[in-house]
């Protein structure tokens, strides 16, 4: 397996195009990282439709969930798999047949989630392909946003502060 890299500057068109994410896996749980991130992307302007199909017909975030990528109504530009790299082939294949339909571009696979196959068939579709990434964590470093909590910025730090004069 090679190792995976992208531009940033293909990272930040996806995000700056994309408005509707259906985000497959979203948990219910406010501590799993899925709602972490979902909480997240709706704070900057997404619109994350939760598939999740023990949670169809549920509310979550003030989204309602659905069962599968087929049951979402109208358009998404993203796909984003919060399931194992092994689910993600068939997503991927249900995000390729939809994506006339549905307007999508994205598939997305989150942190740890990477099929290079199910990559290589979007691809071939016309599908743009993120794998072993968070939108989250692209956004905050994309957008500046990592700098707000002092992360790089020198004010934060772990080391002890000098003492004297």
């Amino acid at each position: 397996m090679h190792t995976l890299h992208y531009d940033d500057k293909d990272i930040r068109a996806i995000l700056k195009s994309v408005r509707t994410i259906a985000m497959v896996g979203l948990s219910p749980k406010w501590n799993r990282p899925s709602n972490f991130a979902a909480k997240y992307l709706q704070g900057k302007g997404y619109r994350v439709i939760p598939v999740n199909p023990g949670q169809a017909g549920s509310e979550i975030l003030g989204e309602t969930a659905y069962a599968s990528l087929d049951e979402v109504p109208g358009p998404f530009e993203m796909v984003d798999i919060f399931r194992s790299s092994e689910a993600a082939g068939p997503i991927t294949d249900r995000a390729i047949a939809l994506a006339a339909d549905k307007g999508i571009q994205v598939v997305w696979m989150q942190l740890g989630v990477r099929n290079d196959a199910a990559a290589e068939r979007a691809r071939a579709a016309g599908l743009h392909v993120v794998m072993d990434r968070c939108p989250k964590i692209e956004y905050g470093r994309l957008f500046g946003e990592l700098g707000w909590g002092g992360v790089n910025s020198g004010i934060i730090s772990a080391k002890r502060p000098k003492m004297g004069g």
